[in-house]
């Protein structure tokens, strides 16, 4: 056991981890257009769904048990899901409500109902705004309008900030997360500037194994290899999200799409690559152009969430402790299939090597090793029968702290 200097997390960051699975939405002007990424030019006259209901797409995320919602209230095209007072490229100048709506507002309140956290993305790259080219003026704007979504929509959990399309750009980051920190100071900040959580690096869901809590780079975006720059005072713990569409490669809605869903065990595999190595997941599901997520997309979120609902709610056993060595007693001999281990995060990531070993015919057998534990490691083991299972940690940081230690029998 090695006794060196540990990065620990942030309450903020531990609450965070702990909701483990959240929604995204992409909607705009692009699901109008049949494009990923508009150039800021589509007119709002386009945007008129005339059937969004924004409380649907918050109660399925909670149906599924993800327990935030993120929405794209500016893509890289620069149209804004809310009034805004910076630009007239918005909802209030399209026919949607006679522009009297504000779809921020609506996911807000659909959330605060469904006690699900709310979260923004608001793109820095903008294709639309004229001053965009004047970085100081850009950076204003910018400002403003964060401050709007940040001080008029109650609390929230993550300002997502996208890369992509400002590789090379500079803004002032330094600017920038301190309004995040002054208006929301428990909001996770993604990725970019002073971050508290990173991107895993991949529009796949999955992250690698192991994928280290206290991991000191990032890429930009999927168009460049090169890393962010982050200010002085990042945090050395760091925690990684995946993001993913359901609809493959796709993060808006088109028409005649319907091959491109992925598969329930495809879903159920990027679970098991994101959640169970220790990350959160953002699965993004899109509403079309009546305002609505399609019913398949519903089938597949729902059946998916119970799915992971009847695999892990119900552990055949289950304990906690510190140290080297952990016993897991069960009642009687029954077939396991399933590890899950959690270190109690608040200490820090001490664990960084273990083996799982089952006792069977009178002595103990490895079933399952790795490395990173975290927050959470799930270990899909060959189907086995046993009264025990015994955890050892082989090579540590401090003294070890198990905050679970569970087997299950998901007949998978």
């Amino acid at each position: 056991m090695v006794e060196e200097k540990i990065a620990v997390p942030t309450k903020q960051q531990i609450a965070w981890q702990n909701l483990e699975m959240g929604m995204f939405v992409h909607f705009g002007t692009n699901t109008f257009c049949d494009q990923e990424w508009g150039e800021g030019t589509d007119s709002p006259d386009v945007f008129n769904p005339t059937e969004l209901d924004a409380k649907q797409w918050v109660r399925i995320a909670k149906k599924t048990g993800l327990k935030y919602f993120i929405l794209t209230a500016k893509h890289h095209d620069g149209f804004c899901l809310w009034p805004t007072e910076t630009t007239d490229y918005s909802v209030k100048y399209s026919p949607w409500k006679n522009g009297q709506g504000d779809i921020v507002r609506e996911c807000a309140e659909a959330c605060q109902e469904e006690g699900i956290l709310f979260g923004i993305y608001l793109s820095p790259w903008d294709r639309h705004e004229p001053c965009y080219s004047d970085k100081k003026a850009y950076d204003d704007f910018y400002c403003t309008q964060l401050t709007e979504l940040l001080t008029g929509y109650g609390p929230i959990v993550e300002v997502w900030f996208d890369g992509a399309g400002s590789e090379g750009r500079e803004y002032d980051w330094a600017r920038i997360t301190g309004v995040v920190k002054k208006y929301q100071p428990d909001a996770m900040i993604f990725n970019m500037g002073q971050p508290t959580i990173r991107w895993v690096g991949n529009e796949d869901g999955v992250a690698p194994y192991p994928c280290w809590n206290s991991k000191g780079k990032a890429r930009t975006s999927m168009f460049t290899n090169e890393e962010v720059n982050w200010l002085p005072g990042t945090p050395e713990w760091l925690p990684a999200e995946c993001d993913v569409p359901i609809r493959k490669n796709h993060w808006f809605w088109h028409p005649n799409d319907e091959d491109s869903l992925l598969s329930i065990d495809e879903i159920l595999n990027i679970y098991y690559n994101s959640v169970g190595h220790g990350t959160n997941l953002l699965l993004n599901a899109a509403p079309d152009t009546r305002g609505l997520i399609p019913k398949l997309d519903v089938d597949r979120l729902l059946e998916f969430g119970n799915e992971v609902k009847n695999r892990f709610s119900n552990p055949l056993a289950i304990c906690s402790g510190e140290g080297t060595e952990l016993i897991l007693e069960l009642p009687s001999e029954m077939d396991i299939d399933h590890v899950i281990l959690k270190e109690d995060i608040q200490f820090g990531e001490r664990i960084r090597k273990y083996e799982v070993q089952a006792w069977q015919s009178g002595t103990w057998h490895n079933v399952a090793n790795g490395t990173a534990i975290g927050h959470k490691k799930i270990d899909k083991l060959d189907s086995i029968r046993t009264n025990a299972l015994r955890l050892i940690v082989v090579e540590s940081i401090k003294t070890p702290k198990i905050l679970e230690f569970a087997c299950y029998n998901t007949g998978r």
